[in-house]
């Protein structure tokens, strides 16, 4: 079984790091009967984003870059699936292994498919019933030509079923972001111990259309979570596309701490030592959720309800009265406590290669 294993963005390498790491294991072992192929569309090239992230992480070198670059959701999607298509045509896999709800990933799978080759999506089935996000779009799209979903959770196993998906094609394995978490939060605590922070503060993280790109109410939103904070600090890792308008004085208040996008491990460190985190990140309130730490979602749904109901995650419903309430109760350390959702156990990787092991023989 010939496999491409295809990544484009920060999110999307998390996700790949442990399938990457039990292919190699597997394959030291002495299992031969598949082939690996590891594939870069290029969607991130902020060296934070990808680069550094990768060598952080102990990827393997990609085999093929396709340098895709940014643009409009069209322009980005369609220079993803040229390029794609050709890299498939070349090499000719019988299965493509996509991850998560980028660009890349509907992109990827749609170039598969057209040249009927089979298409395993790690992190299906997740919903939020918002077709406003361009991710939940994507999601739709790529489960409904996907061959096979592995998903993180029965919640999102029960979303394929009702979409009329097979119950033979849909395996509940867990979730590979938290094996990445896993296998290198005991490293990360060691070095959060050692760095020195303002005490306390609040993680903030913003990437989402819904709240980054009206500029002004950018800045409202911004200025309303640095003043419901205070004393606590907020630290705010800008994502790349935001740079530019933060390095021109966007928001100057006293206790807001603008940093430049982190990799991976002193994201992990900043997340550990922070009191609580403020975000509109579905992979952010995942970690969390497993790390225990409390965890304000700036949205009106989310796709993993998981998070919510045994996790530490709660969504913000807009008003400024509840955002001081929500904020007031991470101060006052009065959060819910978290219970890890059903597999989230750090072996969610081998039970994927298992699966495709059973379909190598079935087939």
């Amino acid at each position: 079984m010939k496999v491409t294993i295809v990544a484009g963005t920060r999110p999307n390498f998390i996700k790949a790091a442990s399938i990457l790491k039990e292919a190699q294991r597997r394959i030291a072992m002495g299992e031969n009967w598949f082939e690996m192929r590891f594939v870069h569309t290029g969607q991130h090239y902020d060296p934070a984003l990808s680069d550094l992230i990768m060598k952080e992480l102990n990827l393997p070198d990609t085999d093929n870059n396709l340098m895709a670059g940014s643009g409009t959701h069209a322009e980005q999607t369609a220079e993803i699936m040229i390029k794609f298509e050709k890299e498939l045509l070349q090499n000719k896999p019988d299965l493509v292994m996509v991850f998560g709800d980028v660009n890349s990933t509907m992109a990827c799978a749609i170039a598969a498919k057209k040249l009927q080759i089979k298409v395993a999506h790690i992190e299906s089935g997740l919903r939020s019933g918002d077709t406003g996000m361009p991710e939940e779009i994507n999601r739709i799209l790529t489960d409904s030509i996907t061959d096979y979903h592995f998903t993180t959770s029965e919640a999102a196993s029960e979303n394929l079923i009702k979409e009329g998906k097979s119950p033979e094609s849909i395996f509940f394995v867990g979730n590979t972001m938290i094996d990445t978490l896993l296998d290198n939060v005991d490293q990360a605590k060691q070095t959060a111990g050692k760095v020195s922070t303002p005490e306390p503060y609040l993680l903030l993280t913003l990437h989402r259309p819904v709240n980054v790109d009206d500029r002004i109410k950018l800045k409202a939103l911004i200025e309303k979570i640095v003043i419901a904070s205070h004393p606590f600090k907020i630290i705010f890792p800008v994502h790349p596309r935001l740079q530019g308008l933060f390095s021109q004085s966007f928001v100057n208040l006293s206790n807001l701490l603008i940093l430049p996008a982190q990799s991976y491990f002193d994201f992990l460190t900043i997340m550990i030592n922070s009191r609580g985190i403020i975000t509109d990140s579905g992979g952010i309130s995942e970690e969390s959720t497993v790390l225990n730490i409390p965890c304000i979602t700036l949205r009106n749904s989310t796709e993993r309800p998981e998070t919510i109901d045994l996790g530490t995650n709660v969504l913000w419903d807009g008003s400024e009265e509840s955002l001081h309430t929500l904020i007031e109760q991470i101060k006052n350390g009065q959060w819910k406590q978290s219970r890890i959702p059903e597999l989230w156990d750090g072996k969610t990787a081998g039970r994927i290669w298992d699966c495709l092991y059973e379909m190598k023989v079935c087939n």
